[in-house]
């Protein structure tokens, strides 16, 4: 019986073997008719970067107006926030790009985030608790950490970068399918034949197969973490730009404890602004697009006795 049923088995992996190899065969046949075909390398390498673009563009425009839908936003009338607008008129113009609109919304929590910008104003999305938790100064600062954000065209950037990693993505698994693919057929059909069909990622083509799927894996992951790292680079570049334009490092500061203290949630809207109240560990803080807000709050601190220190001996005689 025992002989019977690793015969069978045997039957099974050859049968496996040939399935995979001749479906290789006929992947073969197509990739060489494909290849024969094929456009001059900078040609194709420019309709990739073309489709790359214009699927970033449309997405940037599409996920904008599907987050102002969401959020269900109204316009903060100019003559009921005129301080306010006073102030957003003066950080436009040291940043020399146009006044975005200033938006107001039920966030869940107290945020704030910049929308567009990739083309005309942009929008300040503020939630409406904001205005009774800061002061004029920190709603100011706040607000100008958005304005940086659109005067670098952080969130047209960032979609890019995501489409770019998504179209190699694209890419590589086109083609490596077929030979992930036919490795791991390989692999389950001679662990068949060996009577062990359960151990087929412990054979010579399993491995290989498992050695190639995890490197690419590996080099997606290492990708993501750089463009997780870059964005939180563009938070302490915003940081810096509103403590620059506000003169006023603190104000800022103060702002993002105060929200910090007052968010019920770890987690928030997909927001430029982004505050964490509970403790991070290392791996969190590498999968987060967003510094913590002790890092945060602890160099504007820093830079404002920098710059205090520097107008002391100014003052003297």
């Amino acid at each position: 019986m025992r002989w019977i049923l690793r015969g069978l088995m045997a039957i099974v992996g050859v049968v496996t073997l040939a399935v995979y190899l001749a479906g290789a065969y006929f992947v073969y046949l197509f990739a060489r008719s494909v290849w024969a075909l094929r456009p001059s390398l900078s040609t194709l390498a420019l309709y990739l970067a073309v489709a790359t673009v214009v699927f970033a563009f449309v997405s940037y425009q599409v996920g904008t107006a599907q987050i102002l839908r969401d959020l269900q936003v109204w316009q903060l009338p100019e003559g009921r926030a005129q301080a306010l607008y006073r102030r957003l008129d003066a950080y436009s113009d040291r940043m020399g790009i146009e006044r975005p609109d200033v938006l107001v919304a039920e966030m869940g929590q107290p945020n704030a985030l910049a929308l567009g910008g990739g083309l005309g104003a942009g929008h300040v999305v503020v939630d409406r608790r904001l205005f009774g938790l800061l002061t004029l100064d920190e709603l100011s600062a706040i607000c100008a950490h958005e304005l940086a954000h659109i005067e670098r065209k952080d969130s047209l950037v960032q979609t890019f970068g995501y489409s770019v990693l998504q179209t190699l993505s694209g890419v590589v698994v086109l083609v490596l399918a077929p030979v992930l693919v036919v490795g791991a057929g390989v692999a389950r059909g001679v662990a068949w034949i060996r009577g062990r069909p359960e151990a087929w990622s412990r054979t010579i083509p399993g491995r290989v197969q498992r050695a190639v799927a995890g490197s690419v894996s590996l080099a997606f992951f290492a990708l993501t973490l750089a463009l997780l790292a870059h964005s939180r680079r563009r938070e302490f570049a915003a940081d810096d730009r509103a403590a620059e334009v506000t003169g006023d490092p603190l104000a800022l500061a103060r702002a993002l404890r105060k929200i910090e203290r007052a968010s019920n949630s770890p987690w928030s809207l997909l927001s430029p602004l982004y505050v964490n109240g509970e403790e991070e560990g290392p791996l969190t803080r590498m999968l987060s697009t967003h510094p913590a807000t002790d890092e945060r709050v602890q160099r504007l601190v820093e830079r404002s006795e920098a710059e205090r220190r520097v107008r002391i001996p100014q003052g003297r005689p």
